[in-house]
């Protein structure tokens, strides 16, 4: 069982974030798709399954769990804190109207926790409430989640950074020929959907992902 500390290690490390679900993986399986992620050297892989009952995607995590051990990959799962712990997921992703995030480390302490903020406030009172991480988002319009707030656009970034210290991702519209944009404003973890599960050739195009990923850091 790997310690927070070494799980924000791993986090630290990544560049591309896919989150999985089965709705936007054209009839293909999502383990298929998660393999084909940790493959290819992804880092982080969230699976989100909003329409599906407790028992398919607790069967898919513990199916996922040897995937994501054989390649250091931190496996997260969306909302469900009770899944995560069954599982032996590496963290949960809560949104703002799930668990409390003191209540899921009451129950997970060695749990990495995210929460997606939209704003300034609620990324400094995630910060307060002891998550690991924050996602800020949508940086860009997107039909995979909805949202009140609407995309919050690239200046969010940094208003949001600059006033908590947690490792961050961004996700929302993500697509590869924004990594340049999204790098320069201070963006380090990109989270995306439709951009990989829908691909053709999942390998193949996460390693295109972070190749471009890993041009546009170095182009500065």
């Amino acid at each position: 069982m790997r310690s927070r500390a070494e799980k924000l290690e791993i986090f630290r490390s990544a560049d591309i974030y896919p989150v999985i679900s089965s709705e936007f993986c054209l009839d293909r399986s999502p383990f298929d798709i998660f393999t084909a992620c940790a493959e290819s050297g992804a880092k982080i892989i969230q699976l989100r399954e909003k329409h599906k009952g407790d028992k398919f995607l607790y069967a898919l995590a513990l199916k996922c769990r040897p995937v994501a051990d054989r390649f250091g990959v931190l496996l997260m799962i969306d909302d469900r804190v009770d899944v995560a712990l069954a599982a032996g997921a590496d963290g949960v992703h809560l949104g703002q109207e799930d668990m409390p995030i003191r209540v899921a480390r009451k129950l997970g302490p060695e749990l990495f926790i995210g929460n997606s903020t939209h704003n300034g406030p609620e990324a400094l009172a995630a910060e307060a409430a002891g998550a690991d991480c924050i996602n800020v988002g949508p940086i860009y319009p997107t039909q995979t989640k909805s949202v009140n707030c609407g995309a919050v656009g690239l200046n969010m970034i940094h208003e949001v950074t600059s006033r908590v210290s947690l490792p961050f991702t961004v996700m929302g519209g993500i697509k590869l020929h924004r990594f340049g944009e999204l790098l320069r404003a201070g963006a380090r973890v990109l989270a995306m959907v439709t951009e990989i599960t829908t691909a053709p050739d999942v390998a193949a195009k996460v390693r295109e992902l972070r190749q471009e990923y890993a041009r546009c850091r170095q182009n500065g």
